[in-house]
């Protein structure tokens, strides 16, 4: 198969990068003609950039700067090759990379790398998970201190209140979503259905189900760059950041996922609307680490805000049957489609760590035979339900005690995960709230 960049004489600079552990682009811009070195050897950058803070800063005493000498990794290509960089004004192309050590080991604190670990087990018990995100953004007008909705490209007015599912704003709107999704088909991205969300000028788009868990993440981390970009393009910010306002919902990165034996069969259907034992089991998973792996589906100070009850946010643990306030959700439909929703995460997540930390999860469900409660009927607000962490620092601890994170993630990631909230902790307490906007709404 060609590459994409094979077709495209055009191109003059090409950008290479990885996703560090807040799923930050890291890399590095060249021209063109190294474009197949890159491609056959691979670049090189220290370990330690996979491990900054949500600044760009070292680890205060990470092991992998001055105690190591802050040595260099070796970062080949990912199997998408190049795709474009469609919201850059010259033609550009992007390679994306993991990371790996002089012999060829994969780098444990690449989050890549976590998930390409839990698919590997997956594989192993002749599984394979198939997987589906629904990512939810907000389009900003952030010339000034107030975040407002954009104005409309067709009227020039402001929208002045949620319209969900409403057709006005995804016309008012359209040159850039008819650009979004032409950038996503030349980049592969599977974008589907986009609807208007409960926020001023938020909307969701699906990306579509498919067999290959590295290629969903890989699709999210890109889609979410492009709309970044884009919209810019279009002289406006969007932001995947969990809670930009606060009296609106908070942007929520919704994971949809079944499994699949060697013969193509989906394990969570047993022909009924409950679904089968093995669902049960991997319900059961998901459950027992929510707490634990908050941290993973709420990283920053800001996402604590989105967290809280009659928020459209799980705050509960609990399961439950085509209950959208519940943190898992077995949605309604045809029995071949069985799948479960894990619906904790904020959209300002490592798509990566999402994914390995929910798979990783229910895996450990099925393989301990885990037996669920019982899902629960009603608002999961108003019950007296075990609760996911409501804090960032009570986040934090649950993480770094949680016995079930080992045996879904590395220990150096944990470590370093740990290591790098921690700090952001330490300084993200110091800085003001209209500051934690700024720092939060480009960047995640």
């Amino acid at each position: 198969m060609r590459d994409w960049l094979d077709d495209h004489p055009e191109v003059r600079t090409i950008r290479v990068a990885a996703a560090d552990l807040n799923g930050q682009a890291r890399g590095k811009r060249m021209p063109v003609r190294f474009a197949r070195k890159v491609t056959t050897e691979g670049t090189r950058f220290p370990f330690s950039v996979l491990n900054l803070d949500i600044w760009g800063e070292d680890i205060d005493d990470s092991p992998l700067v001055f105690e190591a000498g802050d040595p260099d990794g070796i970062l080949r290509p990912t199997e998408r090759g190049f795709v474009p960089m469609p919201w850059l004004d010259a033609p550009t192309a992007l390679l994306p990379i993991w990371m790996f050590h002089e012999d060829g080991r994969p780098f444990d604190g690449d989050p890549r790398h976590a998930l390409a670990r839990v698919v590997e087990r997956y594989k192993a018990r002749g599984l394979t998970p198939v997987v589906a995100v629904e990512l939810e953004f907000y389009l900003i007008d952030d010339s000034t201190k107030t975040l407002r909705v954009p104005p409309s490209p067709r009227s020039g007015k402001r929208r002045q209140g949620a319209e969900t599912l409403a057709l006005r704003p995804l016309d008012a709107f359209d040159r850039f979503f008819t650009d979004l999704y032409d950038a996503c088909e030349a980049m592969d991205i599977p974008a589907d259905t986009a609807i208007s969300e409960a926020g001023i000028g938020q909307f969701e788009i699906n990306l579509m189900h498919g067999p290959d868990a590295l290629k969903a993440a890989d699709d999210a981390w890109l889609f979410k760059m492009l709309v970044k970009g884009l919209a810019r393009s279009h002289g406006f910010a969007a932001s995947f950041m969990a809670k930009p306002y606060e009296d609106y919902s908070g942007n929520g990165l919704h994971m949809h996922f079944s499994v699949l034996d060697e013969a193509g069969r989906n394990v969570f259907d047993d022909g009924t609307a409950q679904g089968s034992e093995t669902m049960r089991q991997a319900v059961a998973g998901c459950l027992r680490a929510l707490a634990g792996s908050t941290l993973l589906f709420a990283p920053h100070a800001n996402s604590y805000d989105r967290l809280v009850p009659d928020a459209h946010a799980p705050t509960g643990i609990a399961w439950a049957y085509e209950n959208r306030t519940a943190a898992i959700r077995i949605p309604s439909g045809a029995s071949a489609a069985r799948r479960i929703e894990h619906r904790s995460a904020g959209g300002d997540v490592n798509p990566y760590l999402l994914l390995a930390g929910v798979l990783g999860a229910a895996l450990t469900g099925i393989e301990d035979a885990l037996e669920p409660p019982p899902p629960i009927t009603g608002n999961a607000y108003a019950l007296d339900l075990p609760q996911m962490p409501a804090t960032w620092s009570d986040a934090i601890d649950a993480f770094a005690a949680d016995p079930v994170m080992p045996r879904i993630l590395p220990a150096q990631l944990i470590e370093n995960y740990l290591a790098t909230k921690r700090q952001e902790l330490h300084y993200v307490a110091q800085i003001s709230p209209q500051e934690q906007i700024e720092l939060y709404l480009d960047t995640v």
